[in-house]
């Protein structure tokens, strides 16, 4: 499986193309990003749906997924990240994108971000809008912040990252328990459970850390900023039944920026629409994309 070392981290990543092949076949490239907990296995059915138009990148954020933390004796002596602590603000991740992108040789690209992801994005298309044709932001809004409501949530979350037994995989239906909160629409038990690896896989520090940066007053305060400065034309897809960023929470951030921001909000999806109502959210990259044509969608087995 490929990996490149990125910010002492080695990232994992893949190429999912029209013709089955693990390199690029020169078609425009969009990068997929995945959200908190996750990794780019979820991306998979979407990228295969568009690989006619697209060569599609996919890759696992630092601490997740299949991306590792490099031992420091891998790095140079002289590397600034020697015995420097792994960061996980959300502009670091944002800088771990363009190194990957500059590591492969891509100059400019589409990106498709979901949930964590996407306000990795956000801050990706401030810092490197040169990078980026067009965005496409799943599950994403802005909210305000509220001390009490978040030191409990920082609670609650500490604890459910802290208690996560290995043997909690083999249990029956705990995949579909995990993904019950997420989800208007079940999914197939194969991604449940992919779903479920996931999160008890990723690395403590990441899962913990971004968690802090993600739902903080810091968070709070400057998204909105973020959002209203927005220069590249940005789709932002919201599922009507999320109660995880609720749709509301994405019309906030639309409206910060009506010329480059446009907000779809599809009914009876949560907080997965590319995967609870995948033949709609496709349409809607069509429309966006002016896309013409797309691969055989993900089939209705996905959907159990």
């Amino acid at each position: 499986m490929p990996h490149s070392l990125i910010n002492g981290i080695s990232h994992y990543y893949e190429w999912i193309t029209s013709s089955g092949d693990a390199q690029p076949a020169g078609k425009p490239v969009m990068v997929f990003v995945h959200g908190w907990g996750g990794s780019a296995r979820y991306w998979e059915s979407t990228a295969q749906a568009i690989s006619t138009t697209f060569d599609c990148l996919l890759y696992d954020m630092r601490g997740f997924g299949r991306s590792t933390f490099a031992n420091s004796a891998a790095l140079a002596d002289d590397s600034p990240l020697k015995d420097t602590p792994p960061s996980y603000e959300l502009e670091t991740y944002a800088h771990d994108l363009v190194e990957l992108l500059n590591t492969l040789g891509l100059e400019k690209i589409y990106l498709n971000a979901h949930s964590m992801g996407a306000s990795i994005a956000v801050f990706f298309l401030n810092l490197y809008p040169e990078r980026v044709h067009q965005a496409i932001l799943t599950c994403s809004g802005i909210f305000e912040y509220d001390k009490k409501s978040f030191e409990a949530f920082y609670t609650f979350g500490g604890y459910v990252v802290k208690f996560r037994p290995r043997w909690l995989y083999q249990l029956p239906l705990m995949d579909r328990l995990f993904m019950q909160r997420f989800l208007h629409r079940p999914l197939s038990g194969t991604i449940s459970r992919d779903f479920l690896n996931d999160f008890l896989m990723a690395d403590y520090e990441a899962a913990v850390g971004t968690i802090f940066t993600c739902v903080s007053q810091k968070a709070a305060e400057e998204m909105p900023g973020e959002f209203s400065r927005l220069t590249v034309p940005t789709l932002m897809i919201s599922g009507d039944r999320d109660i995880i960023i609720a749709a509301e929470l994405g019309q906030k951030a639309a409206a910060l920026n009506r010329d480059y921001i446009q907000l779809v909000v599809m009914s009876d999806t949560a907080h997965f629409p590319m995967l609870e109502d995948a033949p709609t959210y496709l349409q809607h990259l069509a429309n966006f994309l002016k896309i013409d044509c797309l691969a055989a969608q993900p089939s209705a087995s996905q959907i159990s």
